[in-house]
This record gives C-alpha cells, structure tokens and sequence, in this order.
C-alpha cells in the first residue's frame, strides 16, 4: 500500500503540469471492454473473462453518461461489436494494417538506432492477426475521434491445470504506457489516479511482476504499442483481479464486485480531470 501510494505521489508529482485546464467540450472516454464473443480471453468453471469484462464497462459506461462533462464510447455490447466500430473495422482494414505496420517499421528503426530501448514485459499472449488489427484499429479510430482517454477493461489469470482449478496469485494491476511512448506523460497519472482508488477496497497483484500495482509497459497495444496512440490520448489496461479469486466465484459477490470496481475506477476518472490534486505520499 505505502509503495503503490508513494508511486502515484512521484506520478503527479512530475506529471500534474501536463494536467491542462479543461474546456467547455466533454471529456471523450473510449471504454474496451476486453475480447469478445469468439475469444473470450481467460475462464473459470462457466464464467468467461469477456462477459466480465463487459459487465463492468457497461457499469462505468452507464455512471460516466450521466454525467454531463463526458462523451462516452464503448466498443461491444452483449451481441458483439457496436455498429460503428464493427463498420469502422469492416471498411477500414487495409489501411488498420498499414498504421500498424507504417508504426511497426517506425519504431523498429528507432530500438535499431538505439532511441528507444526495448524493455522486458509481463509476459502475455500474443494476439492473432484478427485481434491485432482490431486493437490496433481501436487506437486509429481513438487518435481520429480525438478520444481524451481509452480504458482497456480485463480480468487476469495464472497457469492452471483447467478452468475449475484455483491459480497461485490474487489483486489488480493497472497497465500504462512505458516512458519512452508519447502517450505516457499524461497516461501516467491517469493510472495513478484510477488505481489509487482501487487500492482503497481491493489490494494490488501478488505476482511479482505486477507488484506494486503500476506497471509501464510498450508491448501492450491497448497501450499504443510501437507509438500508435498519439499524446493526448491516455491509456491505461485494467487487470481487475484474477478471474479464480473466491469474490469472483460466486454470483452475488461478483456482481457486486463489479459494480464497486466500475464507481471506484468512475472515481478516479473524475479525480482525474476535474479535481487533480497530489495524493500524499
């Protein structure tokens, strides 16, 4: 606890004066609530990681519309993709592929140059050709609508024998940019923000690469791998906590969980833009 609040302390600290003073226009929220019907991403015993992804960003969706300083955005309903993204994606893929790739050949010229170092990451699954251009269409479709914050919603998992099997680790960890990505500056203590009030009801991520709860990354392409996601547009990804721990087991406490981690998370996109005051440490 004392570490992850002394983390976001040093966070605002060097980074509150990039927190510009909002204008009249809504704050634009891109809520990704992670996978999808096909790919359901981690489960267990009959829960699938993409319903509860959904069910929370659909309840962070429905406490952000009705307030009137955001637009609100998100990617999938219960029957798939949205028609606007599922469009977008549709009419858009051959020139998804070429940001992806344009960023990819960019990025590697720069770590071959020496201008950015490569850095070791959590180790997570790659995604399929499918995925990656859906991901990386979220972020041209997010620098395009000019979107103030993209939230990339996920429940974690730990290598087990099968899916009614109980993994080693428990606790949150929310995923930023690495400090060599444009987007880092302002996703930083975007991050801070939302896990700090996490961190009042729910401890952070036992796994020792996620200790401490922040963790910078520049694989992510939630995150705007290889730098497609440009300055303005903060990212963070959510781990809400390890789909096997004993909260998510059951239907009560789950739903219940999901409804405190959408207000907490709610709480800290509000601290966020409108009362940006350094936490003490």
């Amino acid at each position: 606890m004392k570490k992850l609040l002394f983390t976001i302390f040093i966070f605002t600290a060097l980074f509150a004066p990039f927190l510009s003073a909002r204008a009249a226009e809504p704050v634009k929220i891109l809520l990704v609530p992670g996978h999808d019907n096909e790919i359901w991403g981690a489960q267990y015993g009959n829960v699938k990681e993409a319903a509860m992804n959904l069910a929370v960003a659909k309840r962070i969706y429905n406490i952000l519309k009705k307030d009137k300083r955001f637009e609100v955005h998100i990617t999938r309903d219960l029957k798939g993709y949205t028609k606007e993204f599922a469009d977008y994606f549709s009419a858009n893929a051959g020139e998804i592929v070429s940001f992806r790739d344009k960023a990819k050949n960019e990025w590697g010229n720069k770590v071959e140059s020496g201008d950015i170092i490569e850095r070791e990451a959590v180790p997570h699954n790659s995604a399929t050709e499918d995925v990656s251009i859906i991901l990386y269409g979220i972020n041209k479709w997010a620098n395009e609508n000019k979107m103030d914050a993209v939230i990339h919603i996920h429940f974690n998992d730990y290598p087990r024998k099968d899916a009614w099997t109980i993994g080693k680790h428990t606790g949150f960890a929310v995923y930023m940019p690495d400090g060599q990505m444009p987007n880092f500056q302002k996703s930083g203590t975007f991050a801070a923000n939302i896990a700090m009030e996490l961190e009042k009801k729910y401890n952070t991520s036992t796994y020792e690469k996620e200790k401490g709860g922040l963790i910078a990354d520049q694989k992510l392409i939630a995150l705007g791998s290889n730098g497609t996601l440009l300055p303005f547009v903060r990212s963070v990804l959510m781990e809400y906590g390890y789909i096997y721990e004993k909260k998510f087991r059951n239907y009560t406490t789950r739903h219940q969980a999901y409804d405190d981690m959408a207000k907490l998370t709610a709480a800290g996109i509000k601290n966020y833009f409108f009362h940006p005051t350094p936490p003490s440490p």
